[in-house]
């Protein structure tokens, strides 16, 4: 099946999760994708620990054609740069250092390829004290650019967040910047280096925050000083012990009918629970309260009587009840995926649609080397050639 990127070959020489999702998008919509790996394969394959299936491979990784090689190797090296003189795109996640001493930076390879798009991530970006300071998504996306210190209440430390949750907005922000570059290039005729960082990612993420921080309205330092202040954009828990997350903005029409659902009405002839000022000069009280209501009835009634009186909120969902959301299945986030893999009938889908424009029948990632000779060929190299690099250990099948 034609893509709208067919046609374009992408060359994915990154690691683990954030550079390589960007590649795995492009091969969602029809791009011929590369995966260098080392010999001894990329480290991402031991995520799943011994499980039957790599899960996480699987999805990070699938509709690539895998080649194994030691592009530290001189002759590794050369094969890799004849590669790139044919190559759309080039995508790593090494830092400064490494690139320079792979001699693989943005000038050599432009210079090789001037219609090359370049698209690197890194952890902190490429100037700075920290150009070469390693990091996952939990420490730079998350830690470094303050969304923990807004994810925790006073005197509680912050909680370990999600992994994964970092690398996959990093890998769309790496995608928005290679179809930019690929626009550039077709109306100039030039390539580009596209660069971000999990650092540059997460605080654009965090970004309402830090605005506001700017302005003197520092969130994170007042959470730590009072807790959190807003006892009607919070999360409660219900009888049953189900957590719902409520968030009520229009707080003078929504307010009484949140005390409704609750059964609590006569809270409005109070003087400290009234709407605006006075419930928030005593939002600690009203959090209780309004957790003690909450705490009378279960998560099923709640719901449908805060769904019926128009309330945001919603159920938090448990992993494995996202699974089975129908609303998500009737609108395509997931989608079928023969793997090959026991526990791996599904997979996710790119998370955006374009009309006319389908995304492709994903097929599964690739075993180690698996189409390293194929590969080798279709970039014109003959069979004695590859014969030479399988015996001199440079790459493997």
């Amino acid at each position: 099946m034609q893509g709208v990127f067919s046609g374009i070959k992408v060359i994915d020489a990154g690691s683990f999760l954030a550079g390589p999702c960007a590649a795995t998008i492009m091969a969602d919509y029809g791009a011929d994708v590369v995966k260098i790996e080392p010999l001894t394969g990329d480290r991402h394959r031991s995520i799943a620990a011994g499980h039957p299936a790599d899960w996480s491979w699987q999805l990070t990784d699938r509709s690539k054609r895998g080649l194994a090689m030691d592009i530290t190797t001189d002759e590794g090296y050369q094969t890799l740069v004849e590669m790139l003189k044919q190559a759309d795109v080039f995508l790593v996640n090494f830092s400064s250092e490494q690139m320079q001493r792979y001699n693989l930076e943005w000038d050599t390879l432009h210079a090789i390829n001037p219609k090359l798009i370049y698209a690197q991530i890194s952890a902190y970006g490429l100037k700075g004290p920290d150009a070469d300071r390693r990091a996952f998504d939990l420490t730079g996306w998350f830690a470094r650019s303050g969304i923990l210190d807004m994810s925790h209440d006073k005197g509680v430390s912050a909680s370990l967040p999600a992994g994964g949750v970092g690398d996959h907005a990093t890998a769309m922000t790496l995608y928005a910047g290679i179809t930019t570059a690929l626009y550039k290039r077709d109306r100039t005729g030039k390539g580009s280096m596209v660069s971000t960082s999990l650092a540059a990612t997460g605080t654009w993420a965090n970004g309402l925050n830090l605005q506001g921080t700017m302005a003197g309205v520092d969130g994170a330092a007042r959470r730590d000083q009072e807790g959190w202040s807003n006892p009607i954009q919070n999360i409660y828990t219900s009888k049953d012990g189900r957590d719902i997350i409520i968030a009520v903005q229009n707080i003078r029409r929504d307010y009484p009918k949140l005390l409704a659902v609750l059964e609590k009405s006569a809270w409005l002839e109070e003087e400290n629970m009234q709407p605006i000022k006075p419930l928030f000069k005593n939002r600690f009280e009203a959090k209780e309260r309004i957790a003690q209501a909450f705490a009378e009835f279960d998560a099923e009634v709640l719901c449908e009587r805060l769904d019926e009186a128009g309330i945001v909120f919603s159920l938090v969902y448990k992993n494995s009840e996202v699974l089975h959301d129908e609303q998500l299945h009737a609108n395509g986030v997931f989608i079928d995926f023969d793997s090959g893999k026991p526990g791996c009938e599904q997979t996710l889908a790119t998370p955006f649609q374009l009309s006319s424009e389908a995304q492709q029948t994903p097929r599964p990632a690739p075993e180690l080397g698996q189409h390293s000779t194929e590969i080798l060929q279709q970039y014109g190299f003959n069979a004695g050639q590859i014969d030479t690099l399988r015996n001199l250990g440079v790459i493997s099948s």
